[in-house]
């Protein structure tokens, strides 16, 4: 069923119990969807606070962890300054069963095997990406690429790329360099971290992946998800279509806490070194609280190294931020004609749907707008059905 007009907007509703498996086509008007759209697996998608929650402590009582020393004052542990003070006591969660002494390793240990689904290393060029990939290269559909934005990754599409390839598209959906499970270079020499050199490293990738014929794109988020953008609007006639989830797209648009602070000098040095920066970004910017196993992958790269840290600070710093929204409202005006359609979550905490209702009005005859009423800053990972079946309505139409 086709979509809307272009110039209309219309939502898709979140029912306000949990969703029932019964479905029905996107309606083509002003309207809510109830109870419409099914559920992926057996996962309930009805987003709830966390229950279970338990915090890493020290377990081991015949250790010094708390032991007496000779001038009265507690002794710590090894790992002591993982767990004993209260930004850890809150920061730190694990399912169930605390990690065995505080040990960093032994959490790593427990998640470190989580969160590569459909996952496969690709070299290209100079460095290792890290790719999930369904669907076929015969697909009837074509091929979907689809882009998260920082400090996320592209785990976060998980969902969305089953359910698509279900109904027939094969598809990429990569982490960036220096996110997620992809190559961490070393800022400098062995990687620039500035938008020219991520484009140039994302052709290369395209190149390895087969992506020569024009194939569909979806973009997601902040600093690296613009980049998606401005790669399109350098590269048109390379795409059949293109997805806009929720990210910048107006010089208005402004830049999350988080990203402020690590463009600071010295702050940002600190910054980028909370493990659990991805995964509260991600909650900050929906009214939903991440399941216990999806919080450990967003959480895992950060654990394991202080590379992912470093190489967002880079990729931020780097980044022209004004320059690059006032780009991507210019580039996308009158001018652009590969069909767009912009699915936004209207509970974003970070950005308002105005950024999607004055950017689809700058070129009401290609850009479709669709809001998705219950989703936050990633729709993909609040309700990833309706992003699926709103992207399978806008780019199977012809």
């Amino acid at each position: 069923m086709a979509l809307a007009r272009p110039y209309q907007s219309f939502f898709l509703s979140r029912p306000n119990h949990a969703l029932s498996p019964t479905s029905s086509g996107i309606c083509t008007s002003s309207c809510h969807l109830n109870n419409a759209l099914p559920i992926l697996s057996s996962k309930n998608y009805a987003r709830v606070q966390r229950k279970s929650v338990v915090f890493a402590a020290a377990t081991d009582e015949s250790s010094s962890n708390e032991a007496e020393t000779d001038n009265g004052t507690r002794g710590k542990g090894l790992f002591s300054f993982v767990t004993d003070n209260p930004s850890s006591r809150e920061a730190i969660q694990l399912p169930n069963e605390p990690a065995q002494d505080g040990n960093v390793g032994q959490m790593i240990y427990q998640i470190e095997n989580k969160g590569r689904d459909f996952g496969s290393y690709v070299q290209a060029g100079d460095f290792s990406w890290f790719v999930r990939e369904t669907g076929f290269k015969t697909s009837s559909n074509g091929a979907v690429v689809f882009l998260h934005g920082a400090p996320t990754q592209s785990y976060s599409y998980r969902d969305v790329i089953v359910k698509m390839a279900e109904i027939g598209y094969h598809c990429y959906a990569p982490d960036w360099l220096g996110f997620g499970f992809s190559e961490m270079p070393e800022p400098g020499d062995d990687f620039a971290y500035t938008e020219e050199a991520y484009h140039e490293e994302f052709d290369k990738l395209l190149t390895q992946l087969g992506l020569d014929s024009p194939f569909s794109l979806v973009t997601q988020g902040f600093i690296v998800g613009s980049y998606g953008l401005t790669w399109a609007l350098k590269n048109p006639s390379r795409l059949v279509k293109l997805g806009i989830l929720n990210g910048p797209l107006t010089a208005s648009a402004t830049l999350p806490p988080v990203f402020q602070q690590l463009r600071l000098p010295f702050i940002g040095e600190f910054t980028c070194q909370n493990a659990v920066l991805a995964e509260r970004f991600v909650e900050k910017g929906s009214p939903y609280v991440l399941e216990l196993d999806d919080a450990d992958v967003y959480r895992l790269p950060y654990l394991d190294s202080s590379a992912p840290g470093f190489s967002l600070l880079a990729a931020t710093r780097k980044a022209p931020i004004k320059d690059l929204a006032s780009r991507i409202a210019n580039g996308f005006s009158e001018s652009w004609n590969v069909p767009t359609i912009v699915l936004w979550g209207e509970a974003d905490k970070y950005l308002p749907s105005s950024e999607a209702v004055n950017f689809a009005n700058s070129n009401r005859d290609v850009i479709n707008q669709v809001i998705l009423d219950g989703a936050g800053h990633l729709p993909q990972e609040d309700w990833p059905e309706k992003v699926a079946e709103g992207l399978n309505s806008f780019l199977g139409s012809r």
